[in-house]
């Protein structure tokens, strides 16, 4: 689905979700992806869907929710936003509706049409998880013809010629880049860019793979480090807050980007007068600590 939400974020507060690449189009594999393992890993950008459908949908959305209920129209999709070439031009367009923000894991910023269609929004998200090629393909797992080096210059090269508010999100995982010196290479990059906030996060729902945060406390110790170089914010739990949900469509949009805990799934299906019995053969049930979530079946 192309519209989801809103949804609660601490970044970004009631952000409308806008879905513009179809499930797992990325140039990323991540292990610690709550949208499972990437199905079409690529590099090159292509139309996916319709800029007049995505533009009509969101504009509806909009009249359901109230405008006044919306703090971004946010292009954060089950792949990598900018693997869509009309990016751009659906930045632009969302922008008469209201402040536009995207999430992307940078990969692809070494292109200077990338980061002119960036540049149209409001506020964009990057990507920082390492600066170590080896750690990067560990974690990131790359499409092969992507190289780290160049990504770095891309996202050094974005934020000098970039006029609106950019953010950081590095996601921490134990055995991987959680050492000292990870950190501080990290924190030292995101020194050089014109960055208003840095976040460190954990995987808080079911990742691709078998991986984890490290301590809360090693975390803190992280936050430490990189607060003396920029500005920084834990994000270390589920967002507070609820989902904008009127059908069970809208659960099902949801789902596919942010899968729902089974207490929060099962609150809002009594609201619609449903049970999970009755829709669990929509969604895959995946476990995680002491918790079941449910995504969207693909």
């Amino acid at each position: 689905m192309i519209v989801f939400g809103y949804v609660p974020s601490r970044r970004l507060g009631r952000s409308l979700g806008v879905n513009n690449i179809p499930y797992k189009y990325c140039t990323y594999s991540c292990v610690y992806c709550q949208l499972g393992r990437t199905e079409n890993k690529i590099i090159e950008r292509r139309s996916f869907y319709s800029v007049d459908e995505i533009i009509t949908k969101v504009r509806k959305k909009i009249c359901e929710l109230g405008k006044s209920n919306i703090d971004y129209i946010t292009i954060v999709p089950d792949g990598e936003p900018t693997l869509d070439i009309n990016l751009g031009l659906e930045i632009r367009k969302l922008k008469e509706m209201g402040k536009v923000a995207v999430i992307t894991n940078s990969s692809l910023l070494f292109m200077e049409d990338v980061r002119d269609d960036l540049k149209e929004a409001d506020l964009v998200s990057i990507k920082v998880d390492t600066f170590f090629e080896p750690t990067w393909k560990r974690i990131n797992r790359p499409h092969k013809n992507l190289i780290l080096n160049k990504i770095l210059f891309g996202i050094l090269d974005f934020s000098k010629e970039y006029d609106g508010k950019l953010i950081s999100e590095t996601m921490v995982l134990e055995g991987f880049n959680d050492s000292k010196g990870e950190i501080l290479e990290i924190a030292k990059f995101l020194a050089k860019l014109k960055i208003e906030r840095a976040y460190l996060s954990v995987p808080v729902r079911p990742p691709a793979e078998n991986v984890r945060g490290p301590s809360y406390s090693k975390i803190l110790k992280f936050k430490g480090i990189l607060e003396k170089y920029v500005n920084c914010e834990l994000l270390v739990d589920l967002e507070k807050g609820r989902f904008a949900i009127g059908s069970l469509e809208d659960i099902i949009a949801i789902t596919s980007v942010h899968p729902l805990r089974e207490d929060i799934m099962n609150e809002y299906l009594k609201k619609l007068g449903l049970k999970i019995e009755e829709v669990k053969d929509k969604f895959d049930i995946i476990e995680y600590g002491d918790q079941k979530y449910y995504r969207r079946k693909v």
